[in-house]
């Protein structure tokens, strides 16, 4: 029964806590694991659009639409696709369908859902151990360690937890995005505030992209992305990421044919370089049932950036959450049926952002992704 098992989430990101508040909502207690030491110790990420069919559902399903909507930003919807001279290709928005808020107050509202004591803080895992009698031990860095009967791997894309389902590993895709911030644009940067306005920005051309998301407030996150097949492009370069003047130049270099007030989303930088190579797992990746565990987000379906992420993670949150609660006398009949439809949803997703991010890296670039979008537009009509 579930009220009998010991209920574990590793990995306190949207996805787990999105499971772990809408099982508390119904009277089922869970432990939350996260690695990071406070809700606070560093910035959550840029906004994220909120689909009705998956993110926004979830947070019905949690009791917290409503406080959601308290906190959208106005006219962040918008998406923009530029060509390298800063020429507009595409302009639209979701009409309201898709509202955006920033991540970390996204997931505020999720932790504020549940028990202070149920989250457990700086709770990195080392290793997991399947034990007799269909439980698992879980080591932590401090060398801590506690047994549960039910592990949901929430834990991103280098689960500690995968490994007890599948061998899979991520595999780096060939695309690489380098990160900035710049801050309060309208004051400090208002060529660059005229230019990316107030939603999504992707400035496309040749293999290359400036992606901008600005959060409402003047904040604007900026991914400088490239193809390539060199997942360690920047020292082959021979430059060190941690060279500020050095990263910049090189970058500088790369789009150097761009329009200058592209160029100053490199330029004008207000934070460090941070490189991020995107991985993914397989589009078709899925497991044979294992007693008492399971995947969820990224763990589970590592892919490319579509606005899907959060989103999916979310949607598995919640369903999980469902299944648990519809068998509540056969935890293993739950795991089941959420695998099963687990599965076919994630790869539908994955394939799809491979889609996306094929339109955006051409040769041809922006038209690809014009004419996803306008394709994409005319379906939801």
């Amino acid at each position: 029964m579930l009220e009998q098992q010991q209920i574990t989430i590793i990995g306190g990101g949207l996805g787990g806590l999105t499971l772990a508040s809408i099982l508390h909502r119904h009277g089922v207690d869970v432990a939350v694991h996260e690695l990071e030491a406070s809700p606070t110790i560093r910035r959550q990420g840029s906004i994220l659009d909120m689909h009705e069919e998956s993110g926004q559902l979830a947070l019905q399903r949690a009791g917290l639409l409503e406080a959601f909507r308290t906190h959208v930003i106005p006219g962040a919807d918008v998406m923009l696709i530029l060509d390298k001279t800063g020429a507009i290709h595409w302009q639209d928005s979701s009409n309201n369908t898709r509202p955006e808020i920033g991540r970390g107050v996204l997931r505020n509202l999720l932790r504020q859902s549940l028990p202070a004591d149920s989250i457990h803080w700086n709770s990195k895992v080392n290793s997991i151990a399947r034990l007799e009698k269909g439980r698992y031990e879980v080591r932590l860095a401090n060398d801590e360690t506690f047994t549960t009967t039910l592990l949901i791997g929430a834990d991103g894309a280098w689960s500690k937890v995968r490994p007890l389902l599948s061998e899979a590993r991520p595999v780096y895709s060939g695309i690489s995005f380098v990160e900035t911030h710049l801050f309060d644009i309208d004051v400090h940067h208002p060529e660059v505030a005229a230019l990316v306005g107030r939603g999504s920005m992707a400035a496309l051309s040749n293999e290359k992209g400036l992606l901008t998301q600005c959060d409402g407030e003047g904040h604007l996150t900026v991914y400088v992305a490239l193809k390539t097949t060199d997942e360690h492009w920047l020292a082959t370069s021979g430059i060190d990421l941690e060279d500020t003047v050095s990263v910049r130049s090189h970058l500088l270099n790369i789009f150097a044919s761009w329009d200058k007030r592209l160029r100053a989303l490199i330029a004008e930088h207000d934070t460090e370089f941070l490189l991020r190579g995107l991985y993914t797992l397989p589009v078709d990746h899925r497991w044979e049932r294992v007693p008492g565990v399971t995947l969820l987000g990224d763990a589970a379906h590592l892919m490319l950036p579509s606005g899907e992420g959060a989103n999916l993670a979310m949607l598995d949150g919640a369903e999980l959450a469902e299944a648990l609660l519809s068998h509540l006398h056969d935890v293993e009949a739950a795991l089941a049926a959420y695998e099963e439809a687990l599965f076919p949803r994630s790869a539908a997703a994955a394939v799809d952002s491979i889609m996306l991010t094929n339109a955006m890296y051409t040769t041809d670039a922006p038209q690809g992704m014009v004419d996803l979008m306008t394709r994409y537009a005319g379906q939801v009509k």
